[in-house]
């Protein structure tokens, strides 16, 4: 047993820590009687999923059998019966544990009712004490009154005779509270005893009823875990069926299953007299036009009977290799920074038409890809569209480690010197004892660096990837609350000039975006009035700036709360942008709408959430650089970790050696320095404060100290702390996601001048 918590934490004035410990024994069971229902009812979600599954896996059975096509409906059906197959052996696997917990629920009930006449003692002696108690109080009451009304009658000069009345009166009362007295001793002790047994009995009961709990969970867990395992071997499967079902092979399916045969007819001349056959052999006609030094030939050759065989091999689109990728100038950046305002007008789309869009994907950046020339500091980006199909509302963007950069130098063994641990305002970890002991201070220039990115992780040009909490579209009906989902994206541009608080930029926007299933739309068609969807948002005092989607948003601009405001859709147009879209592309599941962009109140360095200060110290033949930060929690509602951190500074002054803590990576051709750091948030080491650290060897310094750029991203917090509630019935939100990252390049800030 652990250590004796109820022993030690159920006594008190009025003895009633038995009472609290039986019902704590009886709730034991309504737990498991509730446990039990939780998972029959994920059991019932299962099959009716999987009977779904199987539904859809016979529609691919009754989709059309002709045509090219036609042999890939065999795949699909496979695959979704064993999806279906994957989620009815869960139901089978949540039925067995259902029996197990009930079984338990009767166990349970069995050692309740013995354990409740084990205790019976243990109540009586609780009874008495409580008893004996009032007895003790009122006898020690009544003892008092007697003593105080004999000394008040003899300082009056009452007669003897009532004198000695009022003292046989205390003699008896004295009595009394000595037995009580001795009575309450008594049933002290039995208390005692007694309770204490209980109070360790009634604490190896809920030891033991929270350890089969833990059970129970943990062999539902492991189903549950078996379930995605399979699923994901079925998803495999069916991905590597897809690859192997390669163009040729369908093409010649079909050729060797519905061709007419190999006989070319003969050339003929018939007439009433005679049939004469043309004795000229005839000549093979070339198909296709393909030039001799392409990678097929053809021939004119008259003694290929043959016919020809061409090999086509599709091969997946490559995504842009960075040559036309291109960065910021620093003289344009903080020209334009103080002066990012929002659209007036968000534009709208659907899911099924984001491919439109150039997606400048944080995660997947090259940092060392193309760029032009330039004083530029900030990260270049690739411009990767995504792939040409619907996507699933309001996720996340696929996380793709970077390119491997252009070349990496071996770094010669060696300390790193001339980095000191002086002045940080951050208090970073300290380097191990290996570190060279403190060289000269590092120069405090007025060096420079920004948050900022090649991507702004709006749903305006991010594919999204996600789950639905709502019914499927295909299943949604009119009487249902109809699911919405919602997505707030933000965006923070920061810039660090020095150490100076007070000259820290910072501009925060952010967008919320709703996403509709598409089966809300036959709902929407149907119906002569839908239910008007209202929202309200919450946190709006923090916002410098609300701009709304004017073709389907209204706003009561009289609303006095300021933390608060109340939105409602405009029906009509948003019915009808939603059947326009669908039309476009009838295949898509969710359609999202852009429905507002807000721009957020700042206050400088203190809503930044990654603290930045840079030092250098440039020599003809080295440069030492640190990079200072710090994570800020309180610019996030809720904190949440800042993932993907990249730093990157370009150096000039032709290095030839770098040296780094934590190690760098070093692109000689563009001149940078590269850091990945991981995640950063307050369980981070020293709270999210740390160091980078570089020594650069030069052959023709000293380098100009340059701005470098910092990017990252989080998911689950904004940096508004705005929030949204629907408002009246017909509606239900069924995702909220959060999430903000750095910018997008579209801002410029001056080149700095250093002494």
């Amino acid at each position: 047993m652990i250590t004796p918590y109820f022993l030690e934490n159920f006594w008190g004035d009025k003895n009633n820590g038995f009472d609290v410990l039986y019902h704590n024994m009886k709730h034991g069971q309504i737990s498991s009687k509730e446990l039990s229902e939780f998972i029959r009812e994920r059991a019932t979600i299962e099959e009716a999923y999987s009977r779904s599954m199987t539904k859809l896996a016979k529609t691919a059975s009754n989709c059309s059998q002709l045509g090219t096509f036609a042999p890939v409906w065999d795949v699909f059906k496979q695959s979704t019966e064993k999806l279906a197959a994957c989620h009815m052996e869960l139901v089978r696997k949540l039925q067995e544990l259902i029996k197990e917990v009930q079984k338990y629920v009767e166990e349970q009930a069995k050692n309740h009712k013995k354990t409740k006449e084990e205790v019976a003692s243990t109540l009586e002696a609780v009874q008495t004490i409580q008893s004996v108690s009032q007895a003790l109080q009122k006898s020690k009451e009544n003892y008092i009154s007697k003593t105080l009304e004999q000394e008040r009658m003899r300082k009056e000069g009452a007669t003897q005779r009532d004198l000695d009345k009022a003292g046989l009166k205390v003699k008896k009362a004295t009595e009394t509270y000595k037995s009580y007295v001795e009575k309450y001793a008594t049933a002290k002790t039995e208390f005692e005893q007694r309770m204490t047994e209980t109070a360790q009995k009634f604490q190896g009961i809920e030891e033991e009823h929270v350890l089969r709990i833990q059970e129970i969970i943990h062999s539902y867990c492991q189903s549950v875990e078996e379930t995605h395992i399979q699923i994901g071997e079925v998803q495999e499967e069916f991905v590597k069926n897809m690859e192997n079902t390669s163009v040729e092979s369908l093409i010649q399916k079909l050729a060797e299953s519905k061709g007419t045969g190999k006989e070319r007819p003969g050339n003929t001349i018939c007439n009433n007299h005679c049939c004469v056959c043309l004795g000229v052999k005839p000549r093979k006609r070339k198909t296709f036009a393909i030039p001799e030094n392409s990678f097929y030939s053809s021939s004119d050759s008259e003694d290929e009977d043959e016919p020809r065989k061409f090999h086509v091999q599709i091969k997946p689109v490559q995504t842009n290799n960075g040559t036309h990728q291109h960065k910021a100038t620093i003289d344009e950046l903080k020209a334009s920074i103080g002066n990012i305002t929002l659209s007036p007008t968000p534009a709208v789309r659907d899911a099924s038409h984001q491919h439109t869009h150039h997606v400048n994907d944080l995660l997947s950046l090259d940092p060392f890809g193309p760029t032009s020339t330039g004083s530029s500091s900030s990260l270049p980006h690739s411009s990767v569209p995504p792939p040409n199909r619907p996507t699933t509302p309001l996720g996340t963007a696929t996380i793709v480690p970077p390119p491997r950069p252009l070349s990496r130098p071996k770094l010669p063994a060696g300390k790193l010197t001339g980095i000191n641990e002086a002045g940080r305002p951050f208090s970073p970890p300290k380097i191990s004892n290996s570190s060279p002991p403190p060289a000269a201070p590092l120069a405090h220039a007025e060096s420079s660096s920004s948050l900022s990115s090649n991507t702004s992780l709006s749903t305006s040009n991010t594919p999204t990837v996600g789950t639905s909490r709502g019914p499927s579209p295909v299943t949604l009906a009119s009487q249902d609350a109809l699911p919405i989902a919602v997505a707030f994206t933000e965006s923070v541009n920061a810039y660090f000039k020095g150490a100076d608080p007070s000259k820290c930029i910072v501009k925060i926007t952010g967008d919320m975006t709703l996403s509709f299933p598409s089966g809300i739309i036959k709902i929407f068609t149907s119906s002569p009035s839908p239910a008007v969807l209202s929202f309200k948002l919450s946190n709006t005092s923090r916002l410098e700036q609300i701009v709304p989607n004017q073709q389907l948003l209204h706003s009561d601009s009289s609303q006095s709360d300021t933390n608060t405001k109340d939105f409602w859709l405009n029906m009509p147009a948003l019915t009808a942008y939603l059947r326009k879209s669908s039309e476009q592309n009838p295949t898509a599941s969710y359609y999202n709408v852009d429905i507002l962009k807000y721009q957020v109140c700042s206050n400088g360095i203190q809503s930044t959430p990654l603290n930045l200060v840079v030092y250098w110290k440039c020599t003809p033949s080295t440069t030492d650089l640190r990079v200072d930060y710090r994570y800020n929690p309180e610019a996030m509602q809720p904190p949440a970790a800042l993932t993907n951190v990249q730093v990157l500074v370009p150096v000039n002054g032709d290095v030839t050696n770098m040296q780094s803590l934590p190690n760098a990576i070093w692109n000689a051709e563009q001149s940078k320095s590269f850091w990945k750091v991981s995640d950063i948030s307050d369980k981070s080491e020293n709270e999210g404060s740390g160091s980078l650290r570089a020594k650069f060897e030069l052959s023709d310094g000293p380098s100009i100290p340059a701005t470098l750029a910092v990017q990252f991203f989080s998911e689950g917090s904004t940096l508004s702390g705005v929030d949204v509630e629907l408002v009246g019935s017909g509606y239900r939100l069924s995702l909220n996601k959060k999430r903000f990252a750095t910018g997008k390049n579209d801002f410029r800030l001056h080149q700095l001048h250093y002494q």
